[in-house]
Parts: C-alpha cells; sequence; structure tokens
C-alpha cells in the first residue's frame, strides 16, 4: 500500500469516529472538499461504499464499520508507540561507553555515577580503562577522559575537574634505607616504580617543572605497572618511589604511610576533560551526563 493510502485510511477513521466531515476536517486541518475527495478516492479503490450520508447524518456502511474494528486498532497502536518513543526521549535511557584513565574513573566519573544513575535506571554506562590515547571514533567509544592539554582540537572538550598535580613519594621504611632526593636528577640513584603507557608501549617519563624550568626525567626501578592502584600498594609497601596524582596519595602522606619529596618540582596539569567528536548528535542520556559531570568549580 502506498504511503498516500496511509493518509487515506486515516482519514476515514477520522470522519467515521467524529460522525461529521466538518469536525473531522478541523481534526485533520484539512477543507471539507479535500477530505470528501478523500474518502470517494479511497471508496473508489476498495471498489466498496464505506460512508452513508443524508442530510442530517453520516454512518459507516456494513463494509466501513468492518473497516474500522479491523483498521482503527492498527492505527491506535502505532500511536501508543510513537508516544512511548516520545516518553523515552523525554526519559533519557540508552548506553554510553566512555574510555578513561584509572585515576580519573575513580576520583572523578565513579563517585558522580554512583549518585547520578540510580535516579535514571534506562541509562547504562560502561568504562573502560585505558592510559593510552585512544582512538573514541575508531573504537566506537560516545567519550573519552583525558587531561586537558591532550585532548585533539577537533573534539568538544568539557572540563570535569580541577587541574592536577603530581607527587612524588615512598615509604618511610624506603627512606630508612636511602637518602630523599632534593633534585630531579638525584632521582636516578634511586629505586622508581614505573608506569607502563599503552601509547607506543613506553614508560612515563616523570615530568617536573620549577620557576619556568621543565625536565622530564627516565626512572629505573624493579617494578612496572600499567594502572596507578599496584603503584601506589608497591609505594607503601617500600619498594621504592612512585609518581602519582596528589589526591590519590593525600590520605597516606598524613597518615604518615608515605612521604612526600620534591614537592616545589611539582607542576600543575589542566584537568581531566571529557572529550567527544564534534559532529556527535547528543542524545538525552548523553547531555545530562555531561551536564552531571561538568565541573562546576
Amino acid at each position: 500500500m502506498k504511503k498516500e493510502n496511509f493518509n487515506d485510511l486515516l482519514a476515514f477513521i477520522t470522519v467515521a469516529r467524529e460522525g461529521s466531515f466538518t469536525r473531522a476536517a478541523a481534526q485533520l486541518g484539512v477543507s471539507q472538499s479535500a477530505l470528501s475527495h478523500t474518502i470517494r478516492g479511497l471508496e473508489t479503490r476498495l471498489g466498496v461504499r464505506l460512508l452513508t450520508r443524508t442530510t442530517r447524518s453520516l454512518s459507516p456502511t456494513d463494509a466501513g464499520d468492518r473497516l474500522l474494528k479491523t483498521v482503527a486498532p492498527r492505527f491506535e497502536e502505532i500511536e501508543f508507540e510513537l508516544a512511548a518513543l516520545s516518553e523515552l526521549r523525554d526519559k533519557p535511557a540508552g548506553t554510553i561507553r566512555i574510555s578513561a584513565a584509572e585515576h580519573a574513573a575513580n576520583t572523578v566519573l565513579w563517585p558522580r555515577l554512583a549518585t547520578f544513575l540510580p535516579d535514571y535506571p534506562d541509562i547504562k554506562v560502561e568504562i573502560n580503562i585505558n592510559y593510552g590515547l585512544t582512538d573514541i571514533v575508531a573504537d566506537r567509544f560516545d567519550a573519552g577522559v583525558r587531561l586537558g592539554e591532550q585532548v585533539a582540537k577537533d573534539m568538544i572538550a568539557v572540563r570535569i575537574a580541577p587541574d592536577l598535580r603530581m607527587a612524588v613519594v615512598a615509604s618511610p621504611t624506603y627512606f630508612a634505607r636511602h637518602a630523599p632526593p632534593k633534585t630531579p636528577q638525584e632521582l636516578a640513584t634511586h629505586s622508581c616504580i614505573n608506569l607502563r603507557l599503552a601509547t607506543y608501549g613506553g614508560l612515563y617519563a616523570w615530568e617536573f617543572e620549577r620557576n619556568g624550568h621543565e625536565l622530564n626525567v627516565r626512572v629505573e626501578g624493579q617494578l612496572v605497572f600499567n594502572s596507578s592502584t599496584p603503584i601506589l600498594r608497591a609505594a607503601l609497601t617500600g619498594f621504592g618511589l612512585a609518581c602519582l596524582p596528589e589526591d590519590m596519595v593525600a590520605q597516606p602522606v598524613r597518615d604518615g604511610h608515605l612521604r612526600r619529596v620534591l614537592e616545589d618540582w611539582a607542576p600543575s596539569f589542566q584537568g581531566y576533560h571529557l572529550y567527544y567528536p564534534s559532529r556527535r548528535q547528543a542524545s538525552p542520556a548523553f547531555a545530562l551526563l555531561v551536564d552531571v559531570l561538568r565541573h562546576k568549580g
């Protein structure tokens, strides 16, 4: 059946229900003459009369009544499903996939998702822990999380966290055996716990800055991990120096389990940003999540 035939059936259902061309035309937003022409065309194609018209009344014929009882419920089902889709649009739903480093997932994403998701049971979030500079388009992620300076220029970036500083720490048991370093260069004589980055398979070069002088130091040690949590655990156990986000080590430092060094060399980085392609059509669920994650400070 052609598309216009569906429109003709809808016109017939409206006329039969209203019992009046005048009221049906007003409801459909067409003229009475156009509506009458539509019904006559439908009757001609079907080869049966659907409506009995008198000067005082309008009612379905037997054929028209049968068609009404058969077709009208189908249109009602369609209208119901369209209304349901509209409700889903107003009630955010869907799966959102995000690529993020472990620290960002633990300190930024999870605390906000934990309070946000219970109010939106139809929204699902998948977080992939990854330290590489993931191509979120090729890997079919909806968004990624990176420090501000790492976000590609062709992406939309939304700040979701304040600026971040790194801290070099070790346990008191380690410093009982080794003198604390006073300059980054002295790290060459220390056992350091390395972070393996997925990008190019390289090790993270510890970054320092003081009085405008920037310095990257390649460190050595017995242990290499590809995430921050085991690095913290190894540092607490006394295996060497670690370079970690300062909020991650703040409590152990306060408790005396770790001691911070080279603090005057600690640079500040742009905080975490949620980024996604500029051409992405934001769903209501994604737009809502972006607003929840947006840094308000």
